[in-house]
């Protein structure tokens, strides 16, 4: 084991690939080669809070010692990348609004059934499922006799635990209307906390998006979110997750992913529907 400079510990490839399997098996996240610099990085907290020189060290740790699994679970969380805001990617929020959110109220009139229930996946520290809160009451969809429910998840336990406290930094409100930050916010020196009506229909959960177990638990969603998710996987774990997705929703539910993201070569169990200039996918 080499070691350079300040007698910092280095990440070995053999080791790398050992620590990379760990996060791949556990959460699905695929680190790839060009990125080891980013899990030296980022394990590199781990190590002195367990007091450990070495990343051999720490994967012996992560193998053997009895509290490897609370271990593995904070492995993982700081290998997620938590970059969110409220209103983020507006053109996607507004294919939601205007394209979505009719279109199932639309069909579920049809059958006398007033609830939409929505799921935030890897919702991070709750930014999305209150953006999508927050556009319904101005949309008056929960006055106008629809029951609303808003799942938010992640694997992480520190983001939901932040989520819960729905306490916000002026970044995270940096694509927020000012009318939105007036009506929905109350500030406290340099933070923002989000208001009870908003939080109101939303609950958070911890969800694995490639654990089955996990996923069972989640059904009849008419709409969900997994934006910005699918960039982290591999091609058998997204097919893996997107199959989750689709067991979790409602027949004719609406799938949202990121701008970059398509479900081209994963699977042909979502028919692509152009809405607002955005495409959205619709469950066969």
């Amino acid at each position: 084991m080499l070691t350079l400079g300040l007698n910092k510990p280095r990440l070995s490839p053999e080791t790398f690939l050992l620590l990379r399997d760990i996060v791949y098996k556990r959460s699905g996240i695929f680190v790839p080669d060009n990125k080891k610099y980013l899990l030296e990085t980022r394990l590199a907290r781990r190590l002195e809070l367990k007091d450990l020189k070495t990343f051999e060290d720490y994967y012996y740790f992560l193998t053997y010692d009895g509290e490897r699994e609370r271990e593995i679970q904070a492995l993982c969380n700081s290998v997620v990348t938590n970059e969110t805001s409220f209103f983020r990617d507006v053109p996607q929020l507004e294919a939601f609004r205007k394209g979505v959110v009719s279109k199932v109220i639309e069909e579920k009139s049809r059958c006398s059934d007033r609830s939409i229930r929505i799921w935030s996946a890897a919702c991070s520290t709750g930014e999305e499922p209150l953006t999508i809160s927050m556009m319904l009451h101005e949309d008056c969809v929960p006055s106008r006799g629809w029951n609303v429910e808003i799942l938010g998840s992640d694997i992480s336990d520190s983001v939901l635990n932040a989520a819960q406290a729905g306490v916000y930094e002026k970044y995270s409100l940096r694509n927020t209307p000012e009318e939105y930050i007036r009506k929905y916010f109350t500030a406290s020196g340099e933070s923002y906390s989000i208001n009870g009506k908003v939080r109101g229909p939303v609950r958070y959960k911890k969800i694995n998006l490639i654990d089955a177990n996990e996923t069972r638990a989640v059904r009849g969603m008419d709409i969900v979110f997994c934006r910005n998710v699918l960039i982290y996987f591999d091609d058998a774990s997204k097919k893996k997750a997107i199959g989750h997705l689709y067991d979790s929703m409602a027949k004719g539910g609406y799938l949202l992913v990121g701008f970059s993201e398509s479900l081209h070569s994963i699977t042909r169990l979502f028919r692509p529907v152009s809405m607002e200039r955005s495409v959205v996918y619709k469950k066969i």
